[in-house]
């Protein structure tokens, strides 16, 4: 019988995909295919929301549309708790991954199928909590390749990251075009059609996982199971009447998400601090986390604006037309995507060739919080314009930005939250690093429904002058937090 060391050492060894285990493989195909139903579902949502019946659409106000994608976004990450707590307390992360997986095709397919305001709500559920349950367990197995000194770690986390990217280029591509020439539900159709492939594919090499990655790390008592059964159905019942009686409305649902997500940061960190589990250095290690956290939830807050003021800004500002023909508005989301596969191998390489001597964690995060402030400040020359009026070419180049700020954030963030865990929440240490995407993306939305209503000067240059302000913070606080790291880099 074969034990964790032996299958650590013999992952170490194995370099089949890429110079990377082979398991990778798996998870990479996968994720790019959820990715790809995810992010071409995305591509499309906030203008099958606010566009008139007469364009195929809802006609929600715009403001309160992209408050509604960004509350969405939110849930998404949020949702990634219970796909933890389920994974480290009830299945394992490869289970919760593959079960997941066909919670969010049975979204799209209800996007897809089902008419109205029915259709979307089902479907977006369905999407979020799926998502939720698949991004942080596919991370945690990815954890489970790699030794805890493996030098490949940050560097497969990247090729990882290349998979999501992949599917994040070709889900707007495709699903745009459909949405273009047959109309929406055939765009959510395909991404239905995306996740189907991927679950296939998952299917046959599941098997080949290492033992660690269905390991359920905390095992709840059988005899508590029946108390969070009706913990679940008392919260379900508490959500439908306060939506009943419009309590929680389209208009103050990102709100709403916004203040759950806060509650539930406080209350993780509370959990995992006070665990009597967890040894010194673990505990140090999630105080370091802390400053990370802060820094990561303001990056996504400006980063996943692409879904929301960049969408609006794309449909109403940006000049796509391509030698006569109007580029629809979705394929803006898949420019970074591209930016993404054409440096992520550049990044791997880097900090593989470095190894020891690469800038430590808290560093990249400085730079890439600050990087995404200059982003911002790259949209002023254009602010206040004219309809149509922003050239192609700039956009290009200011998301050439965002991706570089990613890239020294996003995939690092997620190998680092793998090596500060404390034993016992492996999987929910990935899901709070998911609860700072959550905050961001959930207050994206609520800045888009500022966007609507200041000058944009005010807006890009406030919002890019505290990323820049955060992420000097951060770097000055870089060996404070490096220290409680307890050796990790």
């Amino acid at each position: 019988m074969r034990t964790s060391t032996d299958e650590a050492t013999a992952h170490h060894e194995d370099t089949g995909f890429l110079g990377q285990p082979r398991s990778l493989a798996h998870i990479f195909g996968v994720e790019m295919w959820e990715r790809f139903s995810f992010y071409g579902m995305q591509g499309i949502l906030l203008l099958y929301l606010y566009y008139s019946a007469a364009d195929d659409g809802l006609g929600i106000p715009q403001a309160t549309a992209a408050g509604i994608v960004g509350a969405y976004g939110g849930g998404v990450y949020l949702s990634t708790i219970l796909g933890a707590w389920v994974a480290d307390r009830l299945l394992g992360s490869e289970r919760v991954l593959f079960y997941s997986a066909i919670v969010i095709m049975l979204g799209h397919i209800a996007l897809a199928l089902l008419p109205g305001v029915i259709g979307l709500a089902v479907g977006l559920i369905l999407v979020a909590v799926g998502s939720g349950g698949l991004k942080a367990n596919a991370t945690s197995v990815v954890g489970t390749l790699y030794a805890a000194d493996d030098p490949r770690r940050d560097a497969g986390f990247s090729i990882f990251y290349l998979g999501i990217n992949l599917g994040a280029f070709f889900g707007p591509i495709l699903t745009g075009l459909l949405q273009t020439t047959l109309g929406f539900h055939y765009g959510f159709g395909l991404a239905a059609v995306g996740m189907a492939i991927g679950l296939t594919q998952y299917s046959f090499g599941r098997k080949r996982l290492p033992e660690a990655a269905r390991v359920v790390p905390d095992p709840l008592p059988r005899e508590r199971y029946n108390r969070y059964i009706v913990i679940a159905l008392v919260a379900v019942a508490i959500i439908v009447v306060l939506v009943m009686t419009g309590v929680i409305t389209a208009s103050n649902l990102v709100t709403i998400v916004i203040g759950l997500t806060i509650v539930a940061t406080i209350s993780y960190f509370i959990v995992i601090l006070t665990n009597r589990q967890i040894s010194t250095v673990e505990r140090k290690r999630v105080y370091a986390f802390i400053p990370l956290f802060i820094a990561s939830a303001a990056f996504w807050s400006l980063y996943q604006q692409q879904f929301t003021v960049v969408t609006i800004y794309a449909d109403e500002r940006l000049n796509r037309d391509l030698f006569g023909w109007e580029m629809p508005v979705s394929w803006v989301q898949s420019i970074n995507p591209v930016f993404i596969i054409l440096l992520s191998g550049i990044f791997a390489a880097i900090w593989t060739k470095w190894g020891t001597r690469q800038p430590s964690t808290p560093v990249k995060f400085a730079f890439g919080t600050g990087i995404m402030g200059i982003a911002f400040l790259l949209f002023l020359p254009f602010a206040g314009g004219a309809a149509n009026s922003t050239p192609l070419l700039a956009m290009v180049g200011i998301l050439l930005v965002f991706t570089v700020a990613e890239l020294l954030l996003s995939p690092v963030g997620l190998s680092v939250a793998t090596k500060l865990a404390p034993g016992v929440f492996k999987t929910q240490m990935v899901a709070l690093f998911f609860l700072s995407v959550a905050l961001g993306s959930a207050v994206s939305g609520l800045l888009a429904e500022w966007y609507a209503t200041v000058d944009e000067t005010l807006y890009f240059g406030v919002l890019g002058g505290i990323a820049i302000l955060l992420g000097l913070m951060l770097a000055l606080v870089a060996r404070p937090v490096l220290r409680l790291m307890g050796g990790v880099r």
